[in-house]
């Protein structure tokens, strides 16, 4: 049987802070291949993400299939705004949530994974764009600056920092979004930017890691759907309909299909692909037209 093996494998998931999004579902999807896994967490949300798992309120999503529990091997603090401990601003340094964690930038987390022994697989699911409800007409420079910062210059430097610690043959995935390629009114702030900046620097990180240390980099165009963080750019419920309605398969997407499909791009199975957008949308992207009108085109 063909099947996804990453037995012996350590990966990180780069985003985690709950149960509820694409993030833990490629956790998982890692673990049940074989991988040992670790996640990274943003300093404000690190210590309720802890007291969850603590308290067993994520114990039913980390059911594994053959019964057991998932857990994680580390849980790594990460602010991927900053690269260097020097980068990050004394007043930030000092805030309660921060002040404990050592070194919680970019450069830290790889020093850290380094002591620990290595990495063969990184997922990036970072996104944050602080003016995401502004058109882009009403985005500030700030704003901008600061979704291209923290979605997309935050992947160019993980592959950086982690590829050189990474084992020959590693994988690097991301995850973006079709604003990306086409206007999605209310995805603001620059956030659109940062997608097709991210799908850009894929292809670059692809050709530069793929010389430099025989990695893989690639990127995964999820569908919308319904994480607390999608949530609360305001529309989703919108968002879910009308891609259901015009897909050529009109399920809405799951949280696990987004995971097996990074489990795969991670895995030997994947081994001829690199610098690829990797669509798991139920195939709307490639429609042209919406198909949800009085007088649809007939199939």
């Amino acid at each position: 049987m063909l099947k996804i093996d990453l037995t012996g494998k350590r990966a990180l998931v780069a985003g985690v802070a709950d149960d509820g999004g694409f993030g833990f579902a490629i956790a998982k999807a890692l673990a049940e291949a074989g991988a040992k896994v670790s996640v990274a967490t943003w300093p404000p949300a690190l210590g309720i993400f802890k007291t969850m798992l603590e308290r067993g309120k994520f114990d039913e999503s980390l059911k594994m299939s053959d019964g057991s529990k998932l857990t994680f091997e580390k849980i790594y603090p990460l602010d991927a705004d900053f690269d260097r401990l020097d980068d990050v601003p004394q007043e930030l340094r000092d805030n309660r949530r921060y002040r404990d964690l050592g070194d919680f930038t970019i450069g830290g987390l790889a020093a850290a994974i380094q002591a620990d022994g290595g990495i063969d697989v990184a997922v990036h699911s970072l996104a944050n764009g602080s003016e995401v409800k502004k058109p882009m007409l009403e985005t500030s420079r700030r704003g901008y600056l600061a979704a291209v910062s923290a979605s997309a210059y935050s992947m160019v430097s993980l592959v950086s920092h982690l590829g050189p610690i990474m084992r020959p043959g590693g994988s690097f995935v991301s995850l973006t979004y079709m604003a990306s390629e086409r206007v999605v009114p209310g995805y603001g702030g620059g956030m659109s930017s940062a997608k097709a900046a991210l799908e850009s620097d894929t292809r670059v990180l692809a050709f530069e890691a793929g010389r430099k240390w025989q990695h893989r980099v690639n990127v995964i165009s999820a569908g919308p759907f319904a994480s607390r963080a999608a949530s609360a750019i305001g529309f989703i419920d919108q968002m879910l309909d009308y891609t259901t309605r015009n897909s050529p398969l009109t399920d809405a997407i799951t949280a696990e299909e987004v995971g097996v499909t990074a489990a795969f791009l991670s895995s030997p199975l994947a081994s001829g692909i690199t610098g690829s957008t990797v669509y798991v949308d139920k195939g709307y992207q490639a429609m042209g037209i919406a198909v949800d009108r009085e007088n649809p085109v007939k199939a």
